[in-house]
This record gives C-alpha cells, structure tokens and sequence, in this order.
C-alpha cells in the first residue's frame, strides 16, 4: 500500500461561501388543511356565498320595505316586477319594468310604489313572501341538521358499536319506520298536530334520521376493532367513553359531510308537502306555498312562480356544491376515485 499524507489543504468545502440553515416549515392542523382544500374548491365557495345571501336576505329581506307578507291589497292585484333603478337596463330591465303586454300596469292602475317582485292574486308582495318563505325552508333545513346529528349519529354510534342483539332490534325498528312513507306520516299527523311547520318537523323526528343512523352505524362497524379502540378499551375506557372520544373525532368529517347533502332533501321535502296542501297554513308563506299559488296562473303571471322556484333552485344547487365540497375537503381521496 502507498502511503499519503493528508492535510488540511487537500479538502475544500462545497458552496463555502452559502451559509446553510435548517428550514422550518409551518404545520398545519386538520382542520386547516380542511379548509384550505375547500377554498380550493371554486363551486363550493361559490355555494356558501350564494347560501350566505340568501340567509340575510331571508333574515332581513321581509323588513325591507312597509309590506307584511299577510297583507292584502286588493288594487293592487297581479301587479308585475318592478324595479325603478334597473327598469331601462338592457334584457334584464325587460323583466323588471312593470310593464305586461306591453301596458305600463303601474301608470295604468295609479300605483305609486314598486313591487319588486310584484304581488300576487290578493294584492300580497310577492318580495316579502318570497324571503319569509325562504325564512321556512331554511328553519326546516337546520331542524333537519340537527335531528340528523342529535338523532340519527347517536343511534347509528350505539346500534354499530355493541353490535349483537342491541344492533339487530334497533336496526328493525329502524326499518319498520324507514317503511312508512313521509307523505302517509304528515298527513295523519296533520290530524293530530296544527298543519304546518309542526308537523314537518314531527315528521323529521321520526324518519329523517335514519339515513345518518345507517352512515354512523357503517363508519362505527369500520373503526371498532382498530388498535386505538381495544388500546383505549384495555385502559379501561368505558363503552360510551371509547364510542364520544376515540370514535365520533375521527367519523366527524363524514357526519358533517352527511349532513349537509340532507339539507336540500329536507327543503324539497318541505317544499313538496306545500305544494300538495300539507305544509304551511295561508297566510304563512313557504317556498313550495308559493311555487303551489304561481302554479295555478302561469300562464298568465308566470312572475308569481319565477321567483320562488328560482330562490328554491339555487338554494338546493348551492348546498349540494357546498356538501360536494366538504366531501372533498375531509378526504381529498374521493376526488381521485
């Protein structure tokens, strides 16, 4: 072997004159990757905007001008939109100018003020009744929420984790009242309880919850026997311990997810009983009360319908972006499947 002599000088440091440090990066929780996944997602960000309008306008659109959503007005009957502002704007003016057939109604009748959505057959503002009955359908949509998460997760979590007899029983009864049709339901609890707003929200009670109880009951199945649970068990955690605290954190994000898609089911449902006469009682507006009023004299004032079917629509569009949404954004894999 030869032998070599090594010094210092032999060595010479890479990039000696970049001084190195260590990076450190941010870290992020769960819940903030969740929402920088959903601010991502362009649809659903519109989604919730359009849902945030439409909850202040129905929070504050009934008091924005002297009109009750019950008053009748007579001569002021079936008088079409108008908007002053925008009446001589192009296209959109057309709808807005209070003009049907070509006849000015408001010149013609001496009317004063402008209906922005006009009035209906009785002389009522077509404005007011639109947002107060939006006011409705939103107040079933959070009853539905909230059955779904109080109701059907509890009873899904304790039929999925004891399993056994305690899951068969509650399972067939579940079954038993999945069977009952809500249409057959309302109408005999319209018997008993005051029709309306009541007797929707009895009938959530008792039906709506299933369809969470059985998403609960499938995520418990999944994550009952993982290392965590019997990890948790073995420590001494008792049932409903391990059931609130290791299982409803980590099934949360699917809840939410459910519970949001049940919201535009549970305003079409409202909306359909409306319209088949067992929702809410004249004078109360709802927006399946008014599609079912417009409905009788479309053709002739189809503005009495637009508006609470346009409202409807974009309601049951944006809170179907809004839950496609949160799907994404709790588990960025379903996007890829």
């Amino acid at each position: 072997m030869t032998d070599y002599d090594i010094n210092v000088n032999d060595f010479e440091f890479v990039q000696k004159d970049k001084v190195i440090r260590d990076e450190v990066y941010e870290t992020n929780s769960y819940l903030r990757d969740v929402f920088i996944a959903f601010k991502k997602n362009k649809g659903a960000v519109i989604g919730v905007s359009f849902i945030v309008i439409i909850a202040l306008m129905a929070i504050f659109g009934p008091y924005m001008n002297q009109y009750q959503y019950d008053q009748v007005m007579i001569e002021n009957a079936s008088l079409p939109p108008l908007i002053p502002a925008i009446k001589n704007w192009p296209i959109i003016g057309n709808f807005f100018n209070g003009q049907m057939m070509g006849v000015d109604m408001y010149q013609a009748r001496n009317v004063e003020t402008a209906f922005w959505f006009g009035t209906d057959t009785l002389g009522r503002d077509l404005f007011t009744r639109v947002w107060e009955g939006t006011r409705i359908s939103l107040i079933i949509a959070l009853t539905a929420v909230i059955i779904d998460i109080f109701i059907g997760m509890i009873y899904g979590l304790v039929s999925g984790y004891f399993g056994g007899k305690v899951d068969f029983f509650m399972q067939r009864f579940a079954e038993i009242l999945y069977g009952i049709p809500t249409l057959v339901l309302v109408t005999l609890l319209s018997m008993i309880l005051p029709k309306g707003i009541i007797s929707i929200i009895v009938a959530l009670m008792i039906t709506g919850w299933i369809g969470m109880s059985r998403i609960a009951r499938a995520q418990v199945l999944k994550l009952k026997e993982q290392e965590y649970i019997l990890a948790s068990k073995t420590l001494g955690a008792s049932d409903f311990y391990v059931i609130f605290k290791e299982i409803l954190p980590n099934i949360f994000g699917q809840i939410i997810i459910m519970s949001m898609f049940s919201v535009p089911n549970a305003i079409f449902t409202e909306a359909y009983l409306s319209f088949v006469g067992l929702g809410v009682p004249a004078p109360l507006a709802s927006l399946g009360s008014l599609i079912s009023e417009g409905y009788k004299t479309i053709t002739v004032y189809p503005y009495m319908i637009f508006f609470a079917v346009f409202v409807l629509g974009v309601l049951m569009l944006c809170f179907n972006l809004f839950a496609d949404g949160l799907r994404d954004a709790f588990d960025p894999k379903q996007k890829k499947m």
